[in-house]
């Protein structure tokens, strides 16, 4: 007799309930639907609080967010002048003088358009009323609509004279209304106060502009205080709000400049008056999204309709203005824009229609600016996260979550296309590693949690579909159709052998001939039957977390059986614990792999030991003697500079938290210690100037030196090329990064090594960071600007456990 068991009903019942403190913990109460309720109310009123005091308060706020607005564009130009020692108070005047003499200047010239316009208008009204004449004539004839228009007109005319015939209506005569006579105050009221309220608002903005420029960093000391909790984290949200506002509007004005400037050329050249009004009338329109650039092209064009007689105008300025929309919208603003806002289409459409429908047109313009604010908020405040998901525009689920969920939705055409955006260069190996294994890892983690049977046959069925696809597209060289060599075979699950699939393509890939196996029993039936005549390396795939046992057993079967193969242990899933050499021995297999890319270069390594080798040393780049001929010219290897090189390699060390820095140089055939934050571990080679010499062919940066590249090492036991580097052994470091030593001559004298005993990652603004850094280091060794390195990927990078950003 079989009973049920609810494997996840004990961590569900603590998840639901807590006990009374009045029952004695007899009676489980259950309180978190009620709370989530009381939350989400609290949620939606503090959300209409909010909204109505937008609304309320919009006469104040509206000058005060394009006061701040106005001051994200200045303040860089105000600060540089501080720089140059002027005082806050001078600097500021000068620059709020500065534009106002130029926002004159451009008032006057328009003006003098505007009246000079204004003049020859009356002018162009014989020539618009022939051009209505000929439409109107061209129109003219039997048409589609005739008739319609022809009963309503008589329907009209009898219905007029049915009232004006009517008795109630017959003897009633016109009274004809005169209104009373308006007093010269009143007058001048009507006319001044409409025309007051603007310029009172811009008396307002620019207080208001003036205070922020002039107490910017009290003003910033305060919104800190305001936001509270970890300073480091409200530090950063306000950096990041002020660089994208103020990156924004600056590549907003290029961007309307550029548009500005051909249009006002070409309007001249047509012979369109008031081309610089309508140059400066389009720069200003673009400032409000989606509508100002069409409301800037309705004047020019119904000018141009006025002015000429026939249409040539009218059709060239309407090329004009279309072929300068399309270079602006295709060209230059993704040029210049980028990732500027970091707001996708959907969320910036959302935005433009709620700022307008709460502020009117005003919210319009300031609808991008407002919403990047909430948009850094909701990425730095924890309570708010939401919001960064719901604007901004980077992915919300990584690629690997990308294409499981696919799967789970039984959609595997749309992952497949995932996968073909994912794989750059051809490199299936290296999306195995990255993303194929990390799917799998979470097909396996929800194996017996949340999938239900429906779910595991859909992933299984689509993970077949796209690595069929796969090798279709990416066939392994005809020198790896030979007889294989190396053999991969599931552990325990359907998972374990869809990763001895990629795994197999991968080898077969390298030109490393591989065949798979499927998973089945761990009996001596089984293993007879595995058919491993001419394996030379057998590779077993587990994602399981806890396998030792399973891994035990099979090694001795194996061992048993077929004596004499090398067995690699691929542990996707483990522990840190399990992955120590010691311990794989004494289950029974000689080598362990966590990642494919490292499973491909430690098989190959082990196939044919000798090309591996010399497959570690790297190449020397093409300019090799000029750079060894600029770092020369340095004299950095006298050892003069030694203490100064010493003081910034003990910074990065402390920025970056790691036990170690080193900054080395590389001449012809040696490697110089020119800087190290730390008295080096071991016995170490030294000149005579006490630095720490390697031969070249060690160098702990000459992979660095060879690709000009920042190269990163999350884990060196899990990377061949060092793995076995006698640096990296003698000191005990698991990890690594360097950054090149660029000069601006485009030669890597050498890099900045950051070591540590521990492995750890660096995400994209640390590994910005470290280039930085580097290029302050070629500064001191040379005597002139560093080059700041990019950081690029290069093949087999995500063996070294992080692929560098591009």
């Amino acid at each position: 007799m079989h009973r049920a068991v609810g494997l996840h009903t004990p961590s569900l019942l603590r998840a639901a309930m807590t006990q009374d403190p009045r029952s004695d913990g007899q009676v489980p109460t259950f309180r978190s639907d009620q709370t989530d309720v009381v939350k989400l109310a609290a949620a939606l009123v503090i959300v209409t609080i909010l909204i109505g005091t937008l609304y309320v308060g919009k006469g104040v706020l509206i000058p005060l967010a394009i006061a701040f607005l106005i001051s994200f564009v200045l303040s860089p130009l105000v600060n540089w002048l501080a720089r140059r020692g002027l005082s806050r108070l001078l600097a500021v005047g000068l620059v709020m003088l500065t534009v106002g003499i130029v926002i004159a200047g451009i008032g006057t010239l328009v003006g003098s358009q505007v009246r000079t316009l204004s003049a020859q208008l009356p002018t162009y009204q014989t020539t618009i009323r022939t051009k209505i004449d000929s439409l109107a004539q061209q129109m003219r004839g039997p048409g589609v609509f005739d008739g319609a228009l022809e009963t309503v007109n008589t329907v009209q005319k009898e219905v007029t004279q049915a009232v004006q015939g009517s008795p109630e209506t017959a003897g009633v005569s016109k009274v004809e209304v005169v209104p009373a006579a308006t007093s010269p105050f009143q007058t001048a009221k009507d006319w001044l106060i409409p025309a007051l309220s603007p310029l009172a608002t811009a008396g307002i903005v620019l207080v208001f502009v003036f205070l922020v420029l002039l107490d910017s960093g009290d003003l910033r000391d305060r919104l800190l205080r305001l936001m509270g909790g970890n300073l480091h984290r409200s530090t950063d949200a306000l950096d990041e709000a002020g660089t994208r506002i103020s990156k924004y509007l600056l590549m907003q004005i290029i961007v309307n400049v550029t548009y500005a400037l051909p249009l006002g050329l070409g309007l001249w050249y047509l012979g369109v008056p008031g081309w610089l009004l309508w140059a400066v009338f389009a720069a200003f329109m673009r400032f409000i999204p989606y509508i100002g650039s069409m409301l800037s092209a309705i004047f020019p064009i119904g000018l141009a309709f006025a002015v000429d007689p026939g249409w040539d105008m009218v059709i060239w300025t309407t090329i004009l203005i279309v072929f300068l929309e399309l270079v602006s919208g295709n060209i230059i603003e993704p040029l210049l824009y980028g990732t500027t806002t970091g707001l996708s289409a959907i969320s910036l459409i959302a935005a433009a229609t709620f700022w307008t429908a709460l502020w009117g047109p005003v919210g319009l313009v300031l609808s991008t600016p407002l919403t990047v604010c909430l948009l850094v908020v909701g990425r730095y405040l924890p309570q708010l996260q939401f919001l960064e998901t719901l604007l901004g525009s980077a992915p919300v689920l990584d690629v690997p979550t990308r294409i499981y969920q696919r799967l789970l939705a039984d959609d595997p055409d749309d992952a497949l296309t995932i996968v073909e955006d994912t794989i750059e260069d051809g490199d299936v190996a290296g999306f195995y590693s990255d993303t194929g294994i990390a799917v799998l890892r979470q097909a396996s983690d929800d194996f017996l949690g949340n999938a239900r049977a429906e779910h595991r046959l859909r992933v299984a069925n689509g993970m077949d579909l796209l690595l069929e696809d796969l090798r279709a597209d990416y066939p392994p060289p005809a020198a790896g159709q030979t007889r294989p060599r190396i053999a991969c075979i599931g552990g325990k699950w359907e998972v374990d052998s869809i990763a001895c699939e990629m795994l197999s393509h991968a080898l077969s890939l390298e030109g490393l001939p591989a065949t798979e196996r499927r998973e089945g029993a761990l009996t001596s039936r089984y293993v007879d039957k595995l058919d491993l005549d001419g394996i030379e390396i057998i590779c077993l795939s587990y994602f399981s977390r806890d396998p030792e046992s399973s891994i035990r057993s099979f090694c001795r079967r194996l061992r048993q059986r077929w004596p004499g193969r090398k067995i690699v242990l691929a542990l996707w899933n483990a522990p840190e614990t399990l992955l120590d050499p010691d311990q794989i021995r004494a289950l029974g297999a000689d080598e362990v792999v966590a990642s494919v890319d490292e499973a491909v270069r430690r098989i190959a390594r082990m196939i044919s030991p000798e090309i591996a080798e010399q497959a570690l040393i790297a190449d020397a780049p093409e300019n090799d003697a000029a750079r060894v001929e600029a770092l020369l010219e340095t004299d950095i290897l006298d050892g003069h500079a030694r203490d100064e090189l010493d003081a910034l390699a003990k910074r990065a060390a402390d920025v970056f938290n790691v036990r170690f820095a080193v900054i080395s140089a590389i001449d012809a055939d040696r490697e110089f210690i020119v800087g190290q934050s730390m008295e080096l571990p071991g016995e170490l080679t030294r000149d005579g100037t006490e630095m720490i010499v390697m031969p070249r062919d060690d160098a702990i940066c000459d992979h660095v030196v060879a690709s000009g590249e920042t190269l990163v090492v999350n884990d060196t036991e899990r990377d061949p090329h060092f793995a076995e580097h006698p640096a990296i052994r003698l000191w005990h470091t698991r990890f690594y990064a360097g950054a090149p030593l660029t000069t601006n001559k485009g030669h890597v004298l050498g890099a900045l090594c950051l070591l540590d005993t521990e492995p750890r990652k660096l995400d994209d603004e640390e590994i910005e960071l470290l280039g930085t850094m580097a290029a302050d280091i070629v500064a001191v060794m040379t005597g002139e600007e560093g080059e700041v390195p990019e950081p690029k990927p290069e093949p087999g990078s995500a063996s070294l456990g992080q692929a560098v950003p591009d």
